[in-house]
């Protein structure tokens, strides 16, 4: 592999990984920048998890190279964890312990002294919201604050790569805006952050976004560029019942995608100045009345669905 530019701090190049006769990675190719957020967006099985754990020096690739910090992880995947903490979707939290407690044991797998410990420890878990709850058994916090416990926990070596495995599922929406702000302020600190996430608002959030289908990425850029590259316009069709209008609206001349969103239905179309009256006429000659239409700014789930064609929501 050639040395890489001193602003990647994450190369890979043609990473491949199969599970017996399952090719879960299919040559992937990144380079992730110094201090950015990298998300991984794709539904179950699309290869998240496994490229997290190539990253953080657990799985071994079958081909392909990676670079983290600099260091060859197929060759010396043990010096990378001294530059890479790796939070996965179950983050080992001792529920037995206390708060403070979970944060010392880390620190002393980490190699952290006992002075650098006390003072991050109480750095890290104001930021978290946590510092009034330090006594308190891991058993005993809520999702939220287990979630950024682990956070603080992963972050108590100070390391300057970051991997999140869907850090925020089954979180309550406060929790995940304080996550949000701690990695944000991680980000501004020159920290690299990478995370799978399988809520779309968040991979809003990201500086760039990788989107995976079958163990590929099949697109990569910004999310605004992303929706640049989304073909067609994009409508908003509300009404009584947004499932009848999907089953009507889908495979009209046209119409390039439909996507179920919550009480309406987003429908991609080549012309919506075209489009519109006949679906207002369709609908009309249907009895349909109360549905409305309008023009939509397209969010990052409506982009992977153009752009990937695999619907992740219903």
């Amino acid at each position: 592999m050639s040395a890489a530019a001193p602003d990647i701090t994450i190369l890979t190049q043609g990473l491949s990984r199969s599970f017996g006769t399952v090719a879960a990675i299919r040559k992937v190719d990144m380079a992730i920048l110094r201090g950015e957020i990298f998300g991984l967006v794709g539904p179950d099985g699309a290869g998240k998890t496994t490229i997290m754990r190539m990253l953080a020096g657990i799985l071994t690739p079958d081909a392909g190279a990676i670079s983290v910090d600099g260091i060859d992880v197929v060759r010396d995947a043990e010096s990378v964890k001294h530059h890479v903490s790796y939070m996965p979707q179950r983050f080992g939290l001792y529920e037995d312990l206390t708060v403070t407690e979970n944060l010392f044991f880390y620190g002393e797998l980490f190699g952290v002294s006992r002075r650098d410990r006390l003072a991050r420890s109480r750095e890290l878990l104001a930021a978290a919201g946590l510092l009034p709850f330090q006594d308190r058994l891991a058993s005993q916090l809520s999702g939220g604050m287990k979630q950024k416990l682990g956070l603080v926990c992963a972050l108590i070596h100070a390391p300057r790569i970051l991997l999140l495995d869907e850090p925020t599922t089954g979180v309550d929406p406060v929790s995940r805006r304080d996550f949000w702000a701690i990695l944000y302020s991680l980000r501004e600190s020159g920290v690299t952050i990478v995370l799978s996430t399988a809520y779309m608002d968040e991979a809003e959030r990201c500086s760039r976004l990788a989107l995976l289908h079958a163990g590929e990425i099949r697109h990569c850029d910004t999310p605004e560029r992303l929706k640049q590259a989304m073909p067609g316009a994009l409508l908003a069709v509300a009404g009584p019942d947004p499932r009848t209008l999907r089953t009507l609206i889908a495979g009209r001349p046209g119409v390039l995608g439909v996507l179920l969103m919550g009480d309406r239905v987003h429908v991609r179309v080549d012309d919506p100045a075209r489009r519109i009256p006949e679906l207002e006429a369709l609908f009309a000659g249907q009895g349909i009345t109360g549905a409305v239409i309008s023009s939509a700014d397209p969010g990052i789930e409506d982009v992977f669905v153009a752009l990937v064609g695999t619907q992740t929501a219903s």
